[in-house]
């Protein structure tokens, strides 16, 4: 990152009038970067997206996001600078701020889900879905985006996982075989999935292994599935608690592909390249 600064530093005073504006916006809004674009730099420098990805080419950047990615790496914040920041938020909920009690809120429901990573059901959770022959996602037609993003996310470790969800009865696809040989189905519950209760039922009559992840107060019994994953209680009743569901994914996603190891490390190298080809050719 410090080499990236000096590039821009250097630029700021040698280069065309183009680049010393872009090198001094850069320069000037480091902690923005993250959520810019080419296009969106341009924009505000009233240049043109061509100028400022040959910008970035020069100081040996294929584009924006290989600087965002640098930044991620090189950016940290010291144990100092968290604990001020905690105190602050702590504070600040205390005196009933709105947004601090909801930050501390999911906050608490992080810890939850980093102490749950580290219990038996987990590890039995993350094995299972690394070694079942096929793993099938059920949810609520309203969650099927974050059912579809734990599903891509899996693929970078494994094949045979796919999504489904109650519209035009997809879930009877689990049902039309009379045998299941070692599949998984992982059911993501919520107030709204009605059906989930008699799916799990029907899944381990059927020969399905079924690893569950639903609120701590859900009313399950402990036959209904092989593992439990709970989330936290939801800030209301009427809520679907998001952020820690989001955040479960993403980590039990994670420790799967840390599992798997140097297969999904090729896998998803593999995939990278394949986009990238995929790329180039629409750009032709």
């Amino acid at each position: 990152m410090e080499d990236f600064v000096q590039k821009l530093r250097q630029y700021a005073k040698t280069g065309t009038p183009a680049e010393r504006r872009i090198a001094k916006y850069f320069t000037e809004h480091l902690n923005d970067l993250p959520f810019e674009t080419a296009a969106s730099v341009a924009d505000r420098l009233d240049l043109s997206p061509m100028t400022v990805g040959r910008f970035l080419r020069a100081l040996g950047y294929q584009g924006l996001d290989s600087v965002k990615v640098e930044i991620r790496e090189t950016v940290t914040t010291s144990p100092a600078q968290l604990q001020s920041a905690m105190s602050e938020l702590h504070a600040d909920a205390a005196e009933g701020k709105p947004l601090a009690v909801l930050v501390a809120e999911q906050i608490q429901a992080l810890h939850h889900i980093y102490h749950l990573t580290a219990q038996p059901n987990w590890s039995e959770a993350v094995g299972m879905i690394s070694t079942a022959r096929e793993v099938s996602i059920a949810t609520h037609a309203r969650l099927a985006s974050l059912a579809n993003h734990f599903c891509q996310r899996l693929t970078q470790a494994r094949d045979g996982v796919r999504t489904l969800d109650a519209a035009d009865n997809r879930f009877a696809e689990l049902f039309a075989r009379l045998a299941v040989d070692d599949a998984l189905l992982v059911i993501i519950d919520c107030r709204r999935f009605a059906k989930a209760r008699l799916l799990a039922r029907t899944a381990r009559r059927y020969g399905y292994k079924v690893v569950l992840i639903s609120p701590q107060q859900a009313d399950w019994m402990a036959d209904q599935s092989n593992v439990m994953l709970p989330l936290p209680p939801a800030r209301a009743p009427d809520l679907d608690n998001l952020p820690p569901l989001i955040a479960l994914l993403d980590c039990l996603s994670e420790s799967v592909i840390l599992q798997v190891g140097e297969e999904a490390a090729l896998r998803r190298r593999r995939m990278m390249e394949f986009a990238t080809v995929l790329g180039e050719t629409a750009n032709h």
